[in-house]
């Protein structure tokens, strides 16, 4: 099959819908008008003779069709990305000291991923990682970014949303054999609980527009998320763990979920910096990198086929 330009053009502004979430912030995103945006991917799917999302008032997803596509969109949309950012670090490359401070679970998962590509686009640019899950005063330590997963404190911070991370409800097989699996969100309480002492005790489960607020309890509590982890893969009780650190043992078999007929509040992730530090050609270019990974994270977690 023959690829006009105009093809291209709504490949890439397909790839733009997935990443920012909405037809809305994709049409901001890339200075297109939202009719522009529908425009393109209507056509887009009626040109390839399938459905590559699938629509409601509040939200998209993507088809089984659409994922597959998308990683292709995305790699032509990066690879011209690419090419322009070559150009302009050719005639004005990037480079300095960036200090950053993330909380340790979070950061091994992603942010450390995150940033070894980043230094391989701009290679200049020096980067010195804090991972600690206690909160930083980022003036005081003369951090340039912070990652948190909570609103600013400080009202004199500034922040940008990074990403949104799903969660589920995990234990361990051997703690299901003993104690058995709760089906409904009252069962809960019954259950011990690992605390993770950074978020609150109490869960909102969601359901058909019910909404259902258990408080847990549990002999163990930590506030680190990988320890948390640890003690629900080792049978200590259940835990609410983000999915980009639950799936991966899920799939190997170490845990397994429960209740995921019910909806979970997701945790925001903020980028937190100084004022006026966003006049930094570095800093901009390294939370724009971050939220497009966090994007390309989350799409590929959505497949849980792979």
């Amino acid at each position: 099959m023959d690829i006009s330009f105009e093809q291209l053009k709504s490949m890439v502004v397909f790839s733009q819908v997935v990443e920012q979430g909405s037809f809305s912030a994709a049409a901001k995103h890339i200075g297109l008008s939202r009719a522009v945006v529908s425009y393109h991917i209507k056509k887009l799917e009626k040109q390839l003779g399938i459905t590559l999302l699938n629509r409601s008032t509040r939200s998209i997803m993507l088809t089984q069709a659409g994922s597959d596509y998308y990683q292709r969109c995305r790699i032509i949309a990066e690879q011209a990305s690419a090419a322009n950012q070559q150009i302009e670090n050719v005639k004005n490359e990037p480079e300095g000291l960036l200090k950053i401070t993330c909380p340790v679970s979070v950061g091994l998962h992603t942010i450390v991923p995150a940033l070894d590509k980043f230094r391989k686009l701009y290679p200049k640019i020096e980067l010195d990682l804090m991972l600690t899950d206690e909160v930083v005063n980022i003036v005081k330590e003369g951090i340039d970014l912070a990652i948190r997963g909570a609103p600013l404190a400080d009202s004199n911070l500034q922040a940008r949303k990074l990403a949104v991370l799903e969660t589920c409800l995990c234990g361990s097989p051997d703690y299901f054999e003993r104690y058995g699996r709760p089906t409904t969100p009252s069962e809960l309480v019954e259950h011990t609980w690992v605390i993770y002492k950074l978020t609150s005790n109490k869960l909102i489960l969601e359901k058909a527009g019910r909404s259902h607020t258990i408080e847990v309890k549990g002999a163990i509590a930590t506030n680190n998320a990988s320890a948390r982890t640890a003690f629900v893969e080792g049978g200590q009780g259940l835990g609410r763990i983000p999915t980009y650190d639950a799936w991966p043992k899920i799939k190997a078999g170490r845990l397994q979920s429960v209740l995921d007929d019910y909806q979970l509040k997701a945790i925001n992730v903020f980028g937190v910096f100084p004022p006026g530090a966003a006049s930094s050609k570095k800093l901009r270019l390294l939370i724009d990198f971050l939220i497009q990974f966090f994007a390309q994270q989350q799409v590929k977690l959505t497949d849980k086929s792979s």
